[in-house]
């Protein structure tokens, strides 16, 4: 595991846009991090740079129940979400990412 150089913890889609802007401006490597979950392999940055946290852009933004779809941000838990969905009749159950 190689960490990275700096963590920051952007709380909206524009700070993550000017932040990402001034990355590669300098040429500084972007890793993305959402809730830890491990499915994507986590962080390793083996060249170094920043480290984006999105844990805390963790909002439930619309949800559909007409056509089973939700738009979370990349914080967004499956406990969370489930608990958002509960009387609904939905889930997210594990092993669906990436389907």
């Amino acid at each position: 595991c190689a960490p990275p150089d700096v963590v920051v913890w952007p709380q909206a889609v524009g700070q993550v846009q000017e932040l990402a802007a001034l990355c590669h401006r300098s040429r500084v490597p972007m890793v993305p991090f959402g809730t830890g979950t491990g499915l994507e392999g986590g962080v390793n940055a083996v060249q170094g740079g920043v480290c984006f946290d999105l844990s805390r852009m963790d909002a439930i933004a619309e949800l559909s129940l007409e056509d089973f779809s939700v738009t979370v941000e990349p914080g967004v838990t499956r406990k969370a979400l489930n608990k958002h969905l509960r009387g609904t009749g939905l889930w997210f159950p594990v092993g669906t990412v990436g389907m």
